[in-house]
């Protein structure tokens, strides 16, 4: 008897309708614009983008600079929560007018065990006076404090929410990693290497990165 091909039972005809429709489902990748040669990058946050724990061009800001061959102004301010720093970020706009921003903060509201409603909500206004200033937005998630587990739900839903690009996991990964931090909540010049990597990394994803 000759031998049979190319038939299939009905469970796998189910199984690839199924991927079909996920695949046209899948919300597409968040895409940002490629950086002109003459492109300003605002890194805007707190301790975590001033780079407390090394020295100032180890920060992850100039770091990234060098990575991307485009200007990065560190607008990082120690201790500050994200209500303070929405708002310091409309004057940081004016000034230096930048094509992106990447907003890392939240740090201290979890310190601080502030409502993280309002931390979402302070984050969101960031996000959306960056739009209205005309540059695109990248968000770094910080982890919880204490054990540093990954960072709260609301960084990956504000995300997928607002559709921008989004790094989560290199905070965690650094601050959980002794060979990479200063002390219990800031990285080393090892540990701000290895997040402008991973910035510039998703920046090369999402087609700003030259």
């Amino acid at each position: 008897m000759p031998e049979k091909r190319g038939r299939r039972g009905p469970g796998a005809c189910w199984v690839a309708v199924a991927l079909v429709l996920a695949m046209g489902c899948r919300e597409p990748r968040p895409a940002l614009r490629p950086l002109a040669p003459e492109a300003v990058v605002l890194a805007f946050g707190d301790s975590l983008t001033r780079g407390t724990g090394a020295e100032p061009g180890e920060s992850y800001p100039a770091r990234l600079e060098a990575l991307l061959g485009r200007r990065v102004i560190n607008a990082g301010v120690p201790g500050e929560v994200t209500s303070q720093g929405l708002g310091r970020l409309a004057g940081a706009l004016r000034e230096t007018e930048p094509a992106l921003v990447l907003l890392c903060h939240g740090g201290n509201d979890l310190l601080r065990r502030y409502d993280r409603g309002a931390l979402k909500a302070n984050l969101e206004a960031m996000v959306r006076l960056a739009w209205a200033s005309g540059a695109e937005v990248v968000l770094l998630g910080v982890p919880n404090p204490g054990v540093f587990t990954s960072p709260p739900p609301l960084y990956p839903d504000l995300a997928r929410e607002l559709n921008i690009p989004y790094e989560g996991e290199i905070w965690r990964r650094v601050l959980t990693d002794p060979a990479r931090k200063a002390d219990a909540i800031h990285a080393n010049a090892e540990g701000y290497r290895a997040v402008a990597e991973a910035v510039a990394a998703l920046l090369s994803r999402a087609g700003a990165r030259p």
